[in-house]
């Protein structure tokens, strides 16, 4: 039996590796971890939030990007990559050819999947809560009209926000409402009464 002594990548070895690979990897003090694809149901999901952020956002000193724009949390030595952020920070309109990373978002959003939704409601939000600049941390659910805030109470600590059904969403960090029919434009989920969810 042969054993081989485990190394670490280091967090430049790591960007090293990303900037050429295919396949997008998340990581987190040392380990790399493989991004899986998404569903249909999950893109559509992500698609409504994008699309009325960046519209939101317009005009504004703030951006929204999705995806594939990773975030450096330096607290805990990790690059995540979220489906969707909004950043204000200095900078952000120019969008030069080399950044890829955020290190300042206000705003995070994860929509939920099966096989990630272990690590967005406990690795990850306790990651990016380390943020300074972070206001609020958004889990949105791709089965059912269902969205979960956690947002900033100053110094003090954190709030936890549920919005379930037909209502709309208070997105404090961008000053943002946003309807849970928009949310789910074109996706069937449950606990909508009749009539309320837009095909």
């Amino acid at each position: 039996m042969r054993t081989h002594e485990y190394t670490p990548a280091s967090e430049q070895e790591y960007l090293r590796l990303e900037a050429q690979s295919p396949v997008r990897h998340e990581y987190v003090n040392g380990e790399m971890f493989a991004m899986t694809g998404a569903t249909l149901r999950h893109n559509a999901v992500v698609g409504n939030l994008f699309a009325a952020l960046r519209a939101h956002l317009r005009g504004t000193p703030c951006r929204a990007f999705v995806n594939d724009v990773r975030v450096r949390i330096r607290k805990t030595n990790a690059y995540y990559y979220p489906d969707l952020l909004a950043t204000c920070g200095p900078g952000m309109q120019s969008l030069d050819t080399e950044t890829s990373t955020v290190e300042d978002p206000v705003l995070v959003i994860e929509v939920l999947s099966i096989s990630a939704e272990a690590t967005d409601r406990r690795e990850k939000l306790l990651a990016f809560r380390t943020l300074p600049s972070l206001s609020e941390y958004v889990l949105v659910s791709q089965d059912q009209a269902k969205v979960e805030i956690h947002r900033r109470r100053g110094d003090i600590g954190w709030d936890l926000i549920e919005y379930t059904g037909n209502e709309p969403i208070r997105l404090a960090s961008v000053d943002m409402t946003i309807d849970m029919r928009d949310i789910y434009e074109g996706v069937p989920v449950e606990n909508f009464g009749p009539g309320s969810g837009r095909q």
